[in-house]
């Protein structure tokens, strides 16, 4: 029983790099994969300039999304009315985590009914409804994002 013990912490211990330092349960190289299905819409660029993953300008840069605000990316203009909606109500007020993030991939529409009201509509059309592919997403992006 002990041996088991010891064995599942090690292992526990070993396979924490996977984890995005505690902010995901994904797995951040199935993730950045995964990342291809968005590169049409969104990019990934450091503060700097810094092209992590080079995108699409359509959706806003989702570099340091862990906590961000939804809606509230400094600089992008092109957020739907219900998504910038919940920033300046300040609906969500933790920021983005890996539950908001998969629940919205899956289906933003319906997630934004759910933090706003029934009538709230989302321009992202896109879909990622395998919650294994958005939970690496989120590792991913929580992985190359800045230090937090």
């Amino acid at each position: 029983m002990k041996f088991m013990t010891v064995a599942t912490f090690a292992l526990s211990v070993a396979a924490a790099p996977v984890f995005a330092d505690g902010h995901a349960t994904g797995d951040a190289a199935e993730g950045e994969k995964v990342f291809r299905k968005c590169k049409s819409c969104h990019m990934i660029e450091t503060a700097d300039g810094d092209a992590i993953q080079k995108g699409g300008k359509t959706g806003p840069n989702l570099y340091g999304i862990y906590q961000r605000t939804p809606g509230g990316y400094e600089g992008f203009d092109k957020y739907g009315d219900s998504l910038a909606a919940v920033a300046e109500t300040g609906a969500v007020p933790d920021g983005w985590d890996e539950a908001n993030f998969v629940e919205y991939v899956a289906d933003p529409k319906k997630w934004l009914e759910r933090v706003l009201d029934d009538k709230a509509r989302s321009k992202m059309q896109f879909r990622l409804r395998d919650e294994d592919d958005a939970k690496n997403l989120w590792a991913y992006l929580v992985s190359v994002g800045p230090s937090s």
